[in-house]
């Protein structure tokens, strides 16, 4: 029998990736994309490591989830994400069709929503807040620590 997973179980799972980026110097955002119940793939920021500014978790969980499926397009997936996608992501998710985007913490500096729903595609439906509190104590934490440095 299939165990149907809440957004909860899986946005611990883009923690997690949260996680490993933190471990590596890296702004703690983490992503999953989640099809048919089931993660098929896993990302966190990289754009220290790799030396590049698009490397966002989301870019590189959508690409990692095209070729899983072998598809540019993921209408049957969804991406959650730790932290409000910025407007560049938001234009990815939009050209990628997904069928829902779910983030924890909002992003009120760079987050796509100060622009509106309307840079995803018309059929992306969109959750959020989940979990946020624990998404922003891993980014606070981080700036914080920053900041002392």
């Amino acid at each position: 029998m299939l165990t149907v997973h809440s957004d909860s179980h899986f946005m611990k799972q883009a923690l997690k990736q949260a996680e490993l980026a933190l471990e590596k110097g890296e702004i703690p955002v983490g992503a999953i994309v989640v099809c048919e119940n089931q993660i098929i793939a896993r990302a966190h920021n990289q754009t220290e490591q790799l030396g590049d500014v698009t490397a966002h978790a989301e870019i590189i969980a959508i690409t990692a989830a095209s070729n899983y499926l072998n598809s540019k397009y993921l209408p049957n997936c969804t991406l959650y994400v730790t932290l409000e996608p910025c407007i560049m992501c938001a234009g990815a998710l939009n050209w990628a069709q997904l069928d829902r985007v779910v983030y924890g913490a909002a992003d009120d500096k760079r987050g796509f929503m100060r622009y509106g729903k309307s840079l995803l595609h018309p059929k992306t439906k969109l959750e959020y807040g989940i979990m946020e509190t624990e998404c922003s104590i891993l980014l606070k934490s981080f700036f914080e620590k920053l900041r002392r440095s």
